[in-house]
């Protein structure tokens, strides 16, 4: 797949206890997100932050459920991300928490495959 110039970044703001389905909301758009081809989802784990409720999430405070904030990233090029951002849309309307998607201009300047392993090749 050769990807460069121009493209998308989604990147979505929830929290790591959100879930659908009863799976965690991450791993959902994440494997809907290789599902629907697109190039890459990564999931970075925050260690603070807080939301539209302005309460405020850390690992230096003791939590019963370590509520922690999650960014979902996906770049790809700007049709597969409208479609896709179309397609995941009402699972965030159904949260019953807060949460932000963005999508915004991003340029590919190196899009490179490695090897393929056995390891999580789903």
């Amino acid at each position: 797949m050769e990807i460069k110039g121009e493209a998308k970044l989604l990147r979505i703001f929830i929290s790591n206890t959100d879930k659908f389905k009863h799976m965690p909301l991450y791993e959902m758009v994440v494997f809907a997100a290789k599902r629907y081809g697109l190039a890459g989802a990564t999931v970075l784990k925050g260690t603070m932050g807080f939301g539209s409720s302005s309460i405020v999430h850390s690992i230096k405070f003791w939590e019963i459920t370590e509520k922690l904030p999650i960014v979902i990233e996906i770049v790809d090029e700007s049709e597969k991300i409208e479609k896709f951002t179309e397609k995941i849309l009402p699972w965030f309307k159904k949260l019953p928490y807060g949460c932000m998607i963005t999508v915004e201009k991003a340029n590919i300047v190196l899009y490179k495959q490695g090897p393929k392993k056995g390891f999580f090749s789903f």
